[in-house]
């Protein structure tokens, strides 16, 4: 059976992922060593966002993929760390 919220939230997990690295890689360094702060603005505006989807698919993802409690805390605690996201993948497809 074919779960379309945990196919959707596999998407956000990757878009999220990249987001989170263009922030820290591109956008802070930058800001911070060529005083372009509008880099970090909007990078992080974006992230945000981002972020605040990926958490609403992840909650959506859980109830109907029938989601383990400890894989939905893995799936967040991985999104806060850089390329946690890009390692979650294959666990994400076992929920598909």
């Amino acid at each position: 059976m074919l779960n379309k919220n945990v196919k959707k939230f596999g998407l956000i997990n990757t878009i999220e992922g990249w987001s989170y690295l263009i922030l820290l890689f591109i956008a802070m360094p930058l800001k911070y060593l060529a005083g372009y702060a509008i880099a970090t603005k909007i990078a992080g505006m974006a992230h945000g966002v981002l972020f605040i989807g990926f958490m609403i698919m992840l909650f959506l993802a859980a109830e109907e993929g029938k989601m383990k409690n400890k894989d939905t805390m893995i799936f967040f605690i991985a999104s806060l760390i850089p390329f946690g996201t890009f390692w979650t993948k294959s666990k994400i497809k076992a929920y598909e």
